[in-house]
């Protein structure tokens, strides 16, 4: 099989790093790719956004399967067009990565078919005095959601009434967030714990990956601004067996039959972001695709063949006997730590060199994924707000020991100003004592 991957980040290095493995591979391209990534496929310099010269891409190189990484592409729609032409690929049409596209959609869909989250309510840029009303009628602490993609951070949470106000206006004008906050979602802040569920599906049957936990906040303690995410861990303990269960039974199963009903067959990854409340799990978003840093820790833990698996999800047709679902009982965890740049996810400078990686690469069962980085002669430097996530996997010794392993290897990576946290996987560890 040859396999093009879509992408330039940590996942997409994940992507590649799995799909290596699987017995069936026998070449991969990765478009534009990056220096981590050319350790391990051909990179062709294509953006992601430029489906034309993606799909020519894929009938001159005679690729199998083509997997999208970042959701621009599923939003503008590379899968019908890819399909069109007879070419096979993993992800959801844009009708159906709506689900992601817009939260406006995705709310009412889960109105629609009886799926729990949040309370919520709708405004828009059109009438703001009806905005401030609505914002007034919610308690505090309150979550404001941009409509549209803004790269996993077009949510704020706000403690204060004046925050609220200042932060709603500002998304509704186009300041924070352009066009993706022309209109909002004001929804109710849920206590619990959050979690990730992840089903690679052919838009009914589907495999569950391990359930993650990731973390948002720039700084430990959950503290600092909303990022693309600092770190992640699977399998999230707090995703117990009952659990998951709920999460088949009151989400995904009706998130598919639902979307079938209306004629946008779910096929792909889908991602489930979840609060788990002392009321049950509620939904706070959907991904229509692998997660970043999520990927870096749930592929490592996938026992199966990934490359087959995501080629019979693309043709419609997964038989989930022949593919190990994730289980509870599975001992292996996965712990991945970004290292970013002083200063993300604000401003933040690039160009600085990396050193240590040829360490990392040393070390057992610990990879260092690249995000943000590029070549600058004979060096790698920063080139991105997340530079790298080191990530550690162990098939038996605990999450303590992953954890300790992780932690060791960023330890021997250096660039000036990086930045990471240093209480990632903290609640795992707290819950397995």
């Amino acid at each position: 099989m040859n396999v093009l991957v879509i992408g330039s980040g940590g996942r997409e290095h994940a992507l590649v790093w799995a799909l290596r493995r699987a017995p069936g591979v026998r070449r991969i391209i990765c478009a534009p790719g990056n220096p981590g990534i050319e350790e391990l496929a051909e990179v062709v310099p294509v953006r992601v956004d430029d489906i034309t010269e993606l799909k020519a891409l894929a009938q001159r190189e005679r690729i199998d399967l083509t997997v999208v990484g970042p959701e621009v592409p599923l939003a503008r729609g590379i899968v019908d067009q890819f399909r069109s032409d007879g070419l096979a690929i993993f992800g959801p049409t844009q009708a159906a990565a709506e689900l992601e596209w817009s939260k406006v959609f995705a709310k009412a869909f889960m109105d629609r078919h009886g799926i729990p989250t949040a309370r919520h309510e709708v405004v828009s840029q059109q009438d703001r005095d009806h905005a401030r009303r609505t914002l007034q009628s919610f308690t505090l602490p309150v979550v404001l959601k941009a409509d549209g993609l803004a790269a996993g951070k077009g949510v704020v949470i706000c403690s204060r009434e004046e925050d609220a106000a200042a932060e709603l206006e500002t998304m509704l004008d186009g300041t924070s967030f352009g066009a993706a906050g022309t209109r909002v979602v004001i929804e109710e802040f849920l206590e619990g714990e959050e979690a990730s569920v992840f089903a690679i599906t052919d838009g009914a049957a589907y495999v569950l990956l391990a359930p993650a936990q990731d973390h948002k906040r720039a700084l430990d303690g959950d503290a600092g601004k909303n990022t693309g995410g600092m770190g992640a861990y699977a399998p999230a303990p707090v995703v117990t067996a009952g659990v998951m269960r709920l999460v088949e039974e009151q989400v995904l199963r009706p998130t598919l039959a639902g979307m079938a009903a209306e004629g946008r067959r779910y096929t792909g990854c889908l991602y489930i972001g979840l609060m788990l409340t002392a009321g049950g799990p509620r939904v706070i978003e959907y991904n229509c695709r692998f997660g970043d840093p999520e990927t870096q820790v749930v592929l490592p833990l996938f026992r199966g063949d990934l490359a087959r698996l995501l080629y019979e999800a693309s043709a419609g047709r997964i038989d989930p006997a022949a593919f190990p679902s994730w289980r509870p009982d599975d001992p292996a965890t996965a712990v991945c730590v970004v290292l970013a740049a002083g200063g993300y996810p604000d401003h933040y400078e690039s160009g600085d060199t990396i050193t240590g990686l040829d360490a990392v690469r040393g070390m057992d069962d610990v990879v260092a994924f690249h995000a943000g980085t590029r070549r600058a002669g004979e060096h790698i430097v920063t080139a991105g707000g997340r530079v790298l996530g080191v990530t550690a996997l162990d098939r038996s010794a605990g999450f303590a020991a992953t954890l300790a392993r992780c932690y060791d290897a960023v330890k021997q990576i250096h660039f000036d100003r990086l930045h990471f946290r240093r209480d990632i996987g903290h609640r795992a560890l707290h819950s397995r004592h």
